[in-house]
C-alpha cells in the first residue's frame, strides 16, 4: 500500500521567493498551499535573506513536507544578481535540508517539460498549464504558481530518483 507524500515545491527569489505544497499518492496529485516568501527590498542582503529563511521555515513547519524540489538558478548577464539569487537559493535549499528533507533540484528546462510537455515555454503556457493540471490551485504570484510547477515535476520523477537512492543505499 502506498502512502501520501506531500512535496514542497521552492522557485527562490532574493525579492519574493515561492512556495508550493502538493500532496502526491499514486498518480494522483492534490493541491495544498502555494504563496510568496517575500523581503524588504530596503534591507541590507544578509537581512533579506534571514528573511526568506524565516518566512520559508514558517512554511515548512506549518505544511510539514516529507520532500523538496528547488528550481535551479540560470545564469544572467548581470553578474551581481546572478550571485544574489544564489544566495537566496542557498537559503531555498538550506531550509529544507536543515527539516531532515532530501532535496531535489530541477533546472527550468525540466520544470517546463513536465509542466507544458517541451523545454521552452513562457510563463503564460506554464501557469495555464498548472490550472489545467491544478484546477483548484490559488497562487498569489507568478512565482508561486512557478513553484506549483517545480512541486509537479517532482512528482512526475521523484519515482526514479527514489528508486536510484535505493540502488546507491545497497552494499
Amino acid at each position: 500500500m502506498t502512502s501520501t507524500i506531500r512535496i514542497i515545491g521552492i522557485d527562490p527569489g532574493l525579492r519574493r521567493t515561492g512556495w508550493a505544497v502538493l500532496d502526491t499518492l499514486g498518480n494522483s496529485l492534490r493541491f495544498v498551499g502555494a504563496g510568496t516568501v517575500r523581503s524588504d527590498h530596503k534591507a541590507d542582503l544578509a537581512s533579506r535573506l534571514c528573511q526568506l529563511h524565516d518566512g520559508l521555515a514558517d512554511v515548512l513547519h506549518q505544511h510539514v513536507p516529507h520532500e523538496a524540489a528547488v528550481e535551479a538558478t540560470f545564469v544572467n548577464k548581470d553578474a551581481v544578481a546572478t550571485l544574489k539569487l544564489g544566495q537566496a537559493r542557498g537559503v531555498a535549499m538550506l531550509v529544507p535540508a536543515r527539516a531532515g528533507l532530501r532535496v531535489a533540484e530541477y533546472a527550468p528546462n525540466a520544470v517546463k517539460k513536465a509542466v507544458i510537455g517541451v523545454g521552452h515555454g513562457d510563463k503564460k503556457q506554464i501557469h495555464m498549464m498548472v490550472k489545467v493540471l491544478m484546477p483548484k490551485a490559488r497562487f498569489d504570484s507568478d512565482d508561486a504558481a512557478d513553484a506549483i510547477a517545480v512541486a509537479i515535476c517532482h512528482a512526475h520523477h521523484r519515482q526514479s530518483i527514489t528508486a536510484r537512492l535505493a540502488l546507491e543505499a545497497q552494499p
